[in-house]
């Protein structure tokens, strides 16, 4: 296993979760194959934990391109891996546990797990720079 493979496998990870969270919306809001002709005038009427399992699923998708751009920024100014695989790591634990706590409700939390997040590419890029 090349010194890289943790950072791809976490780059896949973040791309898979928006994936993850659309479709455990969709299991908490009773989506069934034949809502799938409107999905987004059903899953709109979601409410509860499904509404804020697809509002995890948004944000994630919004983050996403952020943390892949300083991944790959890191990768062509020859960040030492060691940096990039522990922050490739701490941005999906954060991202996972951001959206346990959207679902838990506890919005204090979830908005500080949201900064951590974001502090993870933002460290990325300025590491990037100082190479």
């Amino acid at each position: 296993m090349t010194e890289y493979a943790i950072t791809v496998y976490m780059m896949l990870a973040a791309c898979l979760l928006p994936i993850f969270w659309s479709w455990f919306a969709k299991h908490l809001g009773g989506f069934s194959l034949g809502d799938n002709a409107m999905p987004r005038a059903t899953t709109s009427q979601y409410q509860g934990r499904a509404a804020r399992a697809l509002a995890v699923e948004q944000n994630s998708y919004e983050s996403l391109p952020f943390f892949l751009a300083a991944v790959l920024v890191a990768l062509y100014f020859v960040v030492p891996p060691i940096w990039i695989n522990q922050l490739a790591i701490a941005y999906v634990g954060l991202r996972v546990t951001y959206g346990i706590a959207y679902l838990c409700h506890w919005p204090w939390l979830r908005s500080v797990l949201w900064l951590l997040s974001i502090a993870c590419p933002v460290m990325l890029m300025l590491i990037a720079v100082k190479a």
